[in-house]
């Protein structure tokens, strides 16, 4: 599995990949849930959409927008199991173990983390910076 430091680099090459932002709406979300909350989101959301050997719709089954977690799982190719298997080397047709579920939030949550920026701005949930 990857850092997400040496992933970062192998996503700034990628013209689609790296093509997503997050929005001040988006940042704001982040600032007002805070860190665990929105690590708490994305396990769930892999959970579901993700994490059994043949998810219903895969290849299609993670929106554009609409949830900071789906903007990460496209921008860092933990979107559908084709991307995990081309970026991350998870092999589809196995549920994912804990350890992927675990590796894929850690993912997706360095994304939210290095593109969110400083969030002082915005009203804050205490446990942000827990």
């Amino acid at each position: 599995m990857l850092s997400f430091e040496e992933l970062k680099k192998r996503l700034e090459q990628s013209p689609f990949r790296s093509r997503f932002k997050l929005t001040n709406r988006d940042r704001a979300y982040i600032a007002l849930r805070g860190w665990n909350e929105i690590r708490a989101q994305a396990r769930t959301i892999i959970s579901q959409r993700l994490a059994s050997a043949f998810p219903l719709n895969d290849g299609k089954q993670t929106p554009m927008r609409g949830h900071v977690v789906f903007i990460a799982q496209h921008a860092t190719g933990c979107c559908c199991r084709g991307c995990l298997q081309k970026w991350h080397n998870i092999s589809p047709g196995k549920a994912l173990s804990d350890e992927e579920i675990e590796y894929v939030c850690d993912i997706l949550v360095a994304w939210l983390k290095d593109k969110a920026g400083d969030l002082s701005g915005f009203d804050q949930n205490r446990s942000l910076f827990e």
